[in-house]
């Protein structure tokens, strides 16, 4: 294998990883007087902890821009690096999920999962959101909602028959479920905070 046989799936991986890695949810709350996002409810950099300081509005523009980053590394890649979005698409979760900027303590990966699927096949993206919306408006666990939607993505890819999404949209959910293991352990305690509760009070999705 060449240099230049591993310069576009490495530089694929990095742009994407960097992209994914932007802390949005700590540089909006930063720039607006809203405090250190980390030192406020679970310290997850993501929207629902964003919600948290009581600015909605915020918590909207981070979720917009955390979807964002996985619809540009995907689309970037195809552009510059064609055949490697996959590629991109799991490293900008990853970067979210573990940016090196904070020491490796990124968000729950829910908002950046929906975009990049987005990206990579719409039609699958529109039954993640609506089981997303759909189970945060019956249960108003950000948690389950995102968890739930996560897990049904592979399956989603499947009944569209894009199979070769399969296993990345597999590996992309565990990766969702991973990071809510401290949700999951809070909702078997009876302890997990519902959205549009307490203010500030601990871990969000």
């Amino acid at each position: 294998m060449t240099v230049s046989t591993l310069a576009e799936p490495l530089l694929s991986l990095l742009l994407g990883y960097i992209l994914g890695s932007i802390p949005f949810g700590v540089l909006l709350t930063r720039l607006t007087g809203a405090g250190d996002l980390r030192s406020i409810g679970s310290g997850s950099i993501g929207a629902t902890n964003v919600l948290r300081t009581g600015r909605k509005g915020l918590a909207a523009l981070t979720l917009l821009l955390d979807g964002a980053k996985g619809v540009v590394a995907v689309l970037l890649v195809r552009e510059f690096f064609p055949g490697h979005e996959q590629m991109a698409a799991l490293a900008a979760l990853i970067g979210h999920l573990y940016p090196v900027w904070l020491h490796f303590r990124g968000g729950k990966g829910v908002a950046t999962f929906f975009g990049l699927m987005v990206a990579l096949h719409w039609e699958s993206s529109v039954f993640y959101a609506a089981i997303w919306l759909g189970m945060l408006a019956l249960t108003r666990f950000s948690s389950v909602a995102g968890v739930t939607a996560a897990l049904m993505a592979p399956l989603a890819a499947a009944a569209f028959g894009k199979f070769d999404l399969v296993l990345l949209y597999l590996g992309a959910a565990l990766l969702v479920l991973w990071k809510h293991r401290g949700n999951l352990e809070r909702l078997m305690a009876g302890t997990e905070p519902r959205v549009g509760g307490e203010r500030g009070k601990a871990p969000d999705a």
